[in-house]
């Protein structure tokens, strides 16, 4: 058995792992080194060398960088799933655009958590069935709708019948995340509580 002050090959395993980790999310949210440097207070050098591998991750480095990027600690180093009874949620890359499903069964209702990155901004319009809320949770989004052409920042929602033609994505200055819910049933998953008189 290992002792408190040895690293067994799980945890070497693991703490290399981390720097290709938090490059891949650099990456995919569409960050540079520089800007993460002025957001998190690490220096770009530490940052780039704890990217590569140079520099060991330690918690006074990895709790800023949990915070920049919003995502958990255990998620920025790999911690095992096993016997955790928490969701893990699993995102996946669609179109260049991270999207996290938030509802693990198939429902008249799905939500996702997406991340749009700045090369997503050339409209190109699509229609299906079905009705969708978007509320944007940081950055700016652009979202064209039949004829209107939108810009929606933090804390501002759309609705919309996605039987019109639409087309949603970054206006191009960084990437916006955005929590999406999606009925295929339309205006039927629209369902209004009423107050008893």
């Amino acid at each position: 058995m290992a002792g408190m002050g040895q690293q067994t090959p799980d945890m070497e395993q693991a703490l290399a792992a981390v720097g290709p980790r938090l490059r891949q999310l650099r990456r995919r949210r569409g960050v540079t080194l520089t800007a993460l440097s002025e957001t998190t207070g690490i220096s770009r050098s530490t940052l780039s060398r704890l990217e590569t591998g140079l520099r060991r991750p330690t918690l006074e480095l990895l709790l800023p960088l949990s915070q920049a990027h919003q995502v958990p600690l255990d998620e920025l180093v790999g911690a095992p799933e096993v016997g955790d009874p928490r969701v893990r949620l699993k995102p996946r890359t669609v179109h260049g655009s991270t999207v996290v499903p938030l509802t693990r069964l198939p429902g008249p209702l799905q939500t996702y958590k997406m991340v749009l990155p700045p090369s997503r901004a050339t409209p190109d319009p699509r229609t299906h069935e079905g009705h969708e809320w978007l509320y944007v949770l940081a950055g700016r989004l652009r979202l064209v709708l039949g004829d209107q052409d939108l810009v929606l920042g933090a804390g501002e929602a759309a609705e919309f019948d996605t039987r019109v033609p639409h087309w949603f994505g970054s206006t191009g200055d960084g990437p916006v995340e955005v929590l999406s819910l999606f009925g295929r049933q339309g205006e039927r998953v629209h369902v209004r509580a009423r107050t008893r008189r």
